[in-house]
């Protein structure tokens, strides 16, 4: 059985039809086609096209089919060329004849659209939920940096805290901020953490704009003129949860951009992942040893006894690029068609589902192996050093008076001065500093203190403690 073979005198070749087939890919769509062909069935019941007895059956039986798909007691036929082809098929059996009509007035082309959009509509949320527990992930951690009444939960993995930057009953824990894989600023961990946070809240806040450029009905487009009796499509377009109707029957068919958007959006993801994955990667690495990874997130290798490879975290990254791929390849595929609709759009949809299940195979993993990191705070402070300090000891001579640009030059000195004599920049005497500019004074070392250089940077956005503490509030809603 296919659903246009009625002017052809010969079957389509085997090796084509191998080709021509899509079942292996869109059968995915099966209770959205299913959904589909009920609301379809109930539109052109309206319309006259089906009497009460014909809807009724048709409906049931599809009811059947669709329960069919649920359970997994479905059976496929090998003459099954599509998902619609196999409902079609199905409902056959079920009801004999009227099963016939239900393809009255629609088209695969604005079908297997409607099935997409409706699969799209159903992933996006889930999708959405992962997102939000990795959120949440590094929300904790950044939460168990900061400084806690009582000592930070055993289960984190975290150290007791213990001395300057530990975290818990005292103070933060603090870390080198980097630009250019350089040391630059001393930062939070909770802001590092966070950083992160913000970069996935874009992600989900593109995948929920996106939502309403996906819930737009095609049904009704036919083949790509649109249909020829006295359709309710607002009716339609509300019985399958849709938000609008599409306006123009040539455009319905062929419009992709949603699926383009949606992996752009699952590329731009990967990305952010593979981001945060990098660092963590970094930070676990010996050289770093900022972080340590549970032994349930980690590999070993077949030769080194000694190793503990970041596999998870790799893998991520590493898949950043393949995410990237299906979207060119998609685009790639969308740039020349020219008309309608083309069977290149039957390539639409393998990419969707596998940038999707990647997201989902990554997502819970990687906010489980986040919850199990083990910080080492201690670590961390002593990567900080005085040098560090220098924009602070620019902005102290600015506080005095002295212009930025020269201010930056002159702190620019005492970096130098310091290096040259191998010592840290408060270890210099004053004299050497004042020798350098008279404007230095001996309030010059308090600038040296990481802590006081991060508490000032206490705008919005900034990496001082009372800023991440408002970031977590806003994140929270409080």
């Amino acid at each position: 059985m296919t659903l246009w073979g009625g002017r052809f005198s010969q079957k389509l070749d085997d090796l084509a039809w191998a080709l021509n087939a899509s079942l292996p890919v869109d059968q995915r769509m099966a209770i959205q086609d299913v959904e589909g062909s009920i609301a379809w069935a109930a539109a052109i019941h309206k319309a006259g096209i089906l009497t009460d007895e014909e809807h009724a059956s048709i409906s049931l039986g599809l009811d059947t089919v669709r329960k069919e798909f649920a359970s997994g007691e479905f059976i496929f036929q090998p003459a099954d060329e599509d998902i619609h082809t196999a409902v079609e098929r199905r409902l056959s059996e079920l009801i004999g004849p009227a099963a016939g009509k239900l393809h009255t007035g629609r088209s695969r082309n604005d079908q297997v659209a409607t099935d997409f959009r409706l699969w799209m509509l159903n992933a996006i949320p889930e999708i959405q939920a992962a997102f939000e527990n990795l959120q949440a992930a590094l929300v904790e951690q950044a939460e168990a940096g900061l400084p806690h009444p009582s000592p930070l939960p055993s289960e984190r993995g975290l150290p007791s805290p213990s001395g300057r930057g530990a975290g818990g009953e005292g103070e933060p824990i603090i870390m080198p901020g980097y630009t250019h894989l350089q040391r630059a600023q001393p930062i939070l961990l909770g802001h590092w953490w966070l950083s992160h946070y913000w970069a996935l809240k874009r992600d989900v806040d593109r995948l929920q704009d996106l939502t309403k450029r996906v819930s737009v009905l095609p049904l009704g487009s036919g083949a790509l003129a649109g249909a020829p009796f006295a359709l309710d499509r607002e009716a339609l377009a509300k019985s399958l949860g849709f938000d609008e109707v599409s306006q123009n029957s040539l455009d319905a068919v062929s419009d992709r951009d949603f699926a383009a958007e949606y992996l752009f959006v699952c590329s731009m993801a990967a990305v952010h992942l593979s981001k945060l994955a990098e660092q963590v990667v970094l930070y676990t690495s010996a050289e770093f040893g900022f972080f340590e990874l549970s032994d349930a997130f980690s590999t070993g290798s077949s030769l080194m006894p000694q190793k503990k490879n970041p596999d998870v975290f790799e893998l991520t990254r590493g898949k950043a690029g393949t995410m990237i791929g299906l979207l060119t390849g998609l685009m790639s595929t969308l740039k020349g068609l020219p008309s309608t609709y083309d069977k290149d759009l039957q390539e639409d949809k393998a990419p969707v589902f596998a940038a999707t299940d990647t997201l989902l195979a990554i997502l819970p993993v990687m906010a489980a192996a986040l919850r199990t990191i083990t910080v080492k705070p201690e670590r961390m402070r002593n990567a900080i050093d005085s040098t560090m300090m220098a924009t602070d000891l620019a902005d102290y001579l600015v506080e005095k008076g002295v212009p930025f640009r020269e201010a930056h030059a002159l702190a620019g000195k005492v970096v130098r001065a310091a290096g040259e004599g191998k010592v840290r920049m408060e270890e210099l005497p004053l004299e050497a500093y004042q020798a350098i500019s008279p404007v230095f004074e001996a309030d010059v070392y308090q600038v040296f203190d990481p802590l006081e250089s991060i508490n000032k940077r206490n705008t919005v956005g900034g990496t001082s403690l009372q800023s991440v503490k408002n970031q977590i509030r806003k994140i929270k809603g409080e």
